[in-house]
């Protein structure tokens, strides 16, 4: 079949990007808490990994003062984390929580993309997500 030149081809729409993460309502409710507590003003906080620890990895939460351009803004429940742009592939599909027992108050991160995590629960293998092309 010979393409019609009168007839401009479609252009295909673009994929619409995954939400690199969700928030449970726990992890917002600690979020805004912080956030209205902070000492100077802050846009949210900033989410990464790092590299160190037994099993190689941990996660990092840090109050946000700006946004760079180069950051993966995520809004949920109200509140906003941004997410460090080299992070992004090993965080790609993770709930953010907030858990409180009887010794601790801490963000846990279900990631699906963890493999390993070593014995203390200070520090995870990653493995950066697969994107379906």
């Amino acid at each position: 079949m010979i393409p019609n030149p009168t007839i401009p081809a479609a252009k295909p729409k673009p994929r619409p990007r995954p939400q690199v993460m969700r928030l449970t309502e726990a992890a917002a409710t600690r979020i805004r808490d912080l956030t209205q507590r902070a000492d100077s003003e802050i846009v949210g906080l900033r989410v990464g990994i790092k590299n160190g620890g037994c099993a190689g990895q941990s996660y990092t939460v840090e109050y946000a003062h700006d946004i760079k351009p180069t950051d993966e803004i995520v809004e949920d429940k109200g509140v906003k984390i941004l997410v460090d742009p080299k992070a992004v592939l090993f965080l790609l599909g993770t709930e953010m929580d907030y858990k409180t027992d009887r010794m601790q108050a801490q963000f846990v991160f279900n990631n699906p993309n963890q493999i390993s995590a070593c014995g203390c629960g200070e520090s995870v293998q990653l493995t950066p997500a697969k994107i379906d092309g």
